[in-house]
């Protein structure tokens, strides 16, 4: 985990000139470095740069990867794998269903690698890192730096989230909720810009292809009932993420899964 930190770094400070070569704002590239996703849908800028490519299932060629960082980021992401796999086991008896029923579903089938680093902000009174959002996948797997500033949103109160050396995060996304019913919820955590940076994260996006994929999603048969009757439509995971995106974070203050309830 350390190493994979270490590579976020070597990939952020070196030199312009090395890094404008990821530089896009098309999302299909198999490497994609920028600072905002919703640069044009947001209220305001972020206090933050980002490289991030899909490393599951269709993973990019080798020599398409930072050479900083390749080696970590593809030994990292079979482990972050392996983890997921477990987790949607877990969260599959956790809903009183056959553990491989998640994993069926293919909701651990891809994952996207986001690689963020948020420079120290000489006025973070002033600046978010990450604005207020919800995670628009399954679940994500997050690895933090020791500086902090990951809070989520507990009874309309915004609660830090410790540092613990070794441990990794884990968010419900928005996903999860529609297929549980609302047996699971998302979390909705936001980033605080700090003087004290540069800090490093690494969030694990566990969805499915974002290819053009015809599978809907919507509440699991068997969680349903007369007195749980299904609270969503159903959607592709494709058409739920670029509905999404396309809002950008935290527009409204509304959630995106709004759009979606029935």
């Amino acid at each position: 985990m350390e190493e994979m930190k270490d590579g976020v770094r070597r990939f952020h400070e070196q030199d312009v000139e090395v890094k404008k070569q990821y530089y896009t704002r098309d999302f299909t590239k198999p490497v994609v470095y920028n600072s905002n996703f919703d640069l044009y849908t947001s209220l305001a800028v972020n206090w933050r740069d980002t490289f991030f490519s899909r490393m599951a299932p269709d993973p990019p060629k080798m020599e398409d990867l930072p050479p900083v960082c390749r080696d970590i980021m593809v030994n990292y992401s079979k482990q972050v794998m392996n983890l997921g796999n477990l987790l949607l086991e877990l969260l599959s008896q956790a809903l009183g269903l056959k553990p491989d029923q998640l994993k069926d579903m293919d909701c651990g089938r891809g994952f996207l690698m986001l690689c963020h680093y948020y420079p120290g902000c000489p006025k973070p009174e002033l600046a978010l890192g990450t604005s207020k959002h919800a995670d628009n996948d399954f679940f994500t797997v997050l690895l933090q730096d020791h500086i902090g500033g990951l809070q989520v949103l507990h009874e309309d109160k915004w609660i830090d989230v410790p540092c613990s050396p070794g441990a990794l995060v884990i968010n419900i996304g928005d996903l999860l909720q529609l297929i549980s019913n609302d047996a699971f919820v998302s979390v909705e955590h936001r980033v605080l810009a700090n003087s004290d940076g540069p800090r490093v994260s690494v969030a694990c996006f566990f969805s499915t292809s974002l290819k053009s994929d015809p599978v809907l999603y919507g509440p699991i048969k068997e969680l349903l009932s007369e007195g749980n009757p299904p609270k969503y439509r159903e959607t592709t995971v494709r058409d739920y993420v670029i509905y999404s995106n396309g809002r950008g974070l935290d527009v409204d203050g509304t959630s995106p899964l709004l759009h979606f309830r029935l």
